[in-house]
């Protein structure tokens, strides 16, 4: 049995860019991926010599390639001037009622309601009193005047009607001045306990203050972090873009390639197998080959196996 082998091959030059597209791959494997500049790599315990400078060889690379990709690297916008005012206002306006809270404070205890004492209590209280005493005076001498008039000045009778009203006049004098200050100190009491019943609502008020400046404050870290971990985004894109230029250049590269030879007749080997002729096939070819000799130099054909 005879075998026919029939190979197919594409044109050179698509094979010696699938032989460069395999050489390039092969040699890529055997590059280390680093996703930073040589200042951030250190030789770890146990490396080599020659694989640390197969990193740093890397790392050279990565810091061309970033300079390279620069103009694509990912970048992220900063705030504009309405978030920043935006930003800067809120932040003023927390904690700015602080001092009302503390103010309210100061009204209670014991002695909270002296500090609202009226501050003209006392000239008023002597004023009051001067005036009392002027009309007790004057009083005492009308007493003195009556007792000239019915001719018993000096006597018994004017002292007894002076003791009287000295006494009554003393005592109503008591509770004019007790009085004043009762009222004054009501007065002052009332005021005390209006600024601590005002500290008990800001105090009742104070968790939704404080509320509204965790949602203020949380607003604004939850924008400061998503502006933060959009650069880190950025970066980390801007990174993975660099380390993997040469993998994505050879991934197109090898796309191109298939395209190429996509178009042409792929290599490839086929294989016939040819039966062995068999002894009668082989007897009638040599017979019809004698024949036909035969037939030439006698210009007629007879087979070997026609009747003589």
């Amino acid at each position: 049995m005879a075998t026919e082998t029939t190979i197919s091959r594409p044109a050179p030059f698509v094979e010696d860019l699938g032989k460069d597209l395999a050489t390039q791959a092969v040699a890529l494997t055997g590059v280390p991926i680093v996703s930073g500049g040589i200042g951030s790599l250190s030789q770890q315990t146990g490396e080599t010599a020659e694989g640390f400078k197969a990193r740093q060889d890397a790392a050279r690379a990565f810091t061309t390639r970033q300079q390279n990709l620069a103009g694509l690297a990912p970048q992220v916008a900063g705030q504009d001037q309405l978030q920043q005012q935006a930003q800067s206002l809120a932040q003023s306006g927390v904690g700015s009622y602080q001092p009302f809270l503390q103010g309210a404070q100061a009204a209670t205890g014991p002695q909270a309601y002296q500090q609202f004492m009226s501050p003209y209590q006392s000239q008023v209280m002597d004023a009051s009193l001067a005036e009392f005493d002027r009309n007790a005076a004057m009083q005492q001498q009308r007493i003195s005047d009556q007792a000239v008039a019915s001719g018993a000045f000096g006597g018994g009778r004017e002292g007894v009607a002076q003791a009287e009203y000295m006494k009554g006049s003393d005592m109503n004098r008591a509770q004019l001045q007790a009085g004043l200050l009762q009222s004054g100190f009501q007065n002052a009491q009332a005021s005390a306990q209006q600024q601590f019943n005002n500290q008990q609502g800001l105090a009742q008020l104070l968790p939704g203050l404080q509320g509204t400046d965790i949602s203020r404050l949380g607003s604004l870290g939850a924008l400061n972090q998503a502006q933060t971990q959009a650069g880190l985004d950025a970066t980390r894109e801007a990174n993975r873009m660099a380390a993997f230029q040469p993998q994505e250049q050879l991934q197109n590269y090898g796309n191109l390639v298939t395209g190429i030879m996509g178009g042409m007749q792929g290599t490839g080997t086929s294989t016939t197998n040819i039966p062995n002729p068999t002894p009668l096939q082989t007897a009638l070819g040599v017979g019809t080959t004698l024949a036909g000799i035969y037939g030439g130099l006698t210009g007629k054909f007879t087979t070997p196996f026609q009747g003589s």
